[in-house]
């Protein structure tokens, strides 16, 4: 009988910006091993849902200056909306509502959705972090440890 495998994950580490949340973190920017990364979960279309396994690739400085900078826009507006003082029809994401948010999407939309040759695949470990808003200006309310496969 073969050993189970045993999954080695580093520390957990900070998430810069989420960009998709379904039932989890499905897509964003965050540090593995210290270093900023895009990280995107593999959706099965076979079985019609996320894996457990993500894609993950290093991001370069600027990239991540712009992806904090839309996502700080996002936040401002989420504290308005949380508070009822707009609603989602105003989120900054529906095109036309934010001039800069719509300047960063276009500038970003092709790195998004290109998944390099040097992506590599990857488990992520969720731990929230206590006393904090779900979305905060320095990130999610959340750490992930990754495992690279």
């Amino acid at each position: 009988m073969e050993a189970p495998v045993v999954l080695k994950y580093g520390p957990s580490e900070r998430v810069h910006v989420e960009n998709e949340w379904y039932d989890g973190p499905r897509a964003g920017v965050a540090d593995v091993d210290g270093i900023p990364h895009r990280f995107k979960s593999i959706f099965d279309e076979a079985e019609g849902r996320y894996l457990e396994t993500f894609l993950v690739w290093p991001i370069d400085e600027k990239l991540v200056a712009l992806e904090v900078e839309q996502w700080r826009i996002f936040v401002e507006w989420n504290v308005l909306y949380e508070a009822a003082e707009v609603g989602v029809d105003s989120h900054p994401g529906h095109g036309g509502r934010s001039r800069r948010w719509d300047e960063i999407e276009a500038l970003l939309t092709s790195n998004r959705s290109e998944v390099p040759a040097l992506a590599r695949r990857a488990i992520a470990k969720l731990s929230y972090i206590d006393g904090t808003a779900r979305y905060e200006l320095a990130g999610p309310a959340y750490m992930l440890a990754w495992c690279l496969l």
